[in-house]
C-alpha cells in the first residue's frame, strides 16, 4: 500500500503539482502535525473515530471550526431546535445529509492527516480537536463549510474561525448544503 504523507514540505498532488489548499493549515502557529491516520468510523457531519495506521490507538475527533446538525435525538439537538425554530426530525435529516457527505468524502479506511492546536487541543468533552486533511490535499473541515453542510462554529475556537464564518456566509448566500433547505442553522 502507497501513502503520500502530507507535511508542510509535501503539500503538493502528485496529480496537479500545485500548491494545496491545505498549506494554510500547516503555517498555523504551533500547528501539531500527526500522520498515519486511518478512519475508523464516521460518528456525524463533525465527528469521527479514527485509529493509528500502525499502532493500536484510536480516538474520537471533533473536527475544529464548525457545528454540523445532529443526526441523533440529543439535547444538543433540543438546543439547536430551539435556537433555529426548525422541527428536530427536520434538523436530523439535515444531519444526515451532512452526514452523507463526509462518508462522500472521508470514508471509513481513508488515510489521513491531523493538524492540531497546540493552545487548543481539546473540547469540553475532552475530545481531540482536528484538521482532516485528506488524501487529495484538501481540508474537511473546510469542505464541509464551503459546501454548506456544515456551519462555522465559535463553540470550539481555532486559528481559521474567520475564514470558516467567511466560507459559511458564502456558502448560506449560493445556497449550498443544507442551505438549499433553510436558511438559519
Amino acid at each position: 500500500m502507497h501513502y503520500n504523507e502530507i507535511t508542510p514540505e509535501n503539500t503538493q498532488s502528485d496529480v496537479s503539482k500545485t500548491v494545496n489548499s491545505s498549506t494554510k493549515y500547516f503555517l498555523i502557529p504551533e500547528i501539531i502535525t500527526e500522520t498515519y491516520w486511518i478512519v475508523e468510523r464516521v460518528l456525524d457531519g463533525d465527528t469521527l473515530i479514527v485509529r493509528e495506521e500502525f499502532g493500536q490507538v484510536s480516538k474520537e475527533i471533533r473536527l475544529y471550526g464548525l457545528d454540523a446538525p445532529e443526526v441523533h435525538m440529543s439535547r444538543k439537538m433540543r438546543e439547536d431546535e430551539a435556537k433555529s425554530h426548525l422541527p428536530a426530525a427536520f434538523l436530523q435529516e439535515l444531519g444526515l445529509q451532512s452526514l452523507d457527505y463526509v462518508f462522500q468524502m472521508c470514508p471509513p479506511g481513508t488515510r489521513i492527516t491531523l493538524l492540531i492546536e497546540k493552545k487548543n487541543e481539546l473540547d469540553f468533552w475532552l475530545r481531540q480537536l482536528a484538521y482532516v486533511i485528506l488524501p487529495s490535499g484538501e481540508c474537511l473541515n473546510e469542505l464541509l463549510i464551503t459546501n454548506g453542510w456544515a456551519k462555522a462554529s465559535h463553540s470550539y475556537y481555532c486559528s481559521m474561525l474567520s475564514e470558516y464564518q467567511q466560507l459559511n456566509f458564502e456558502a448560506k448566500q449560493q445556497h449550498r448544503g443544507n442551505y438549499l433547505s433553510v436558511d438559519v442553522l
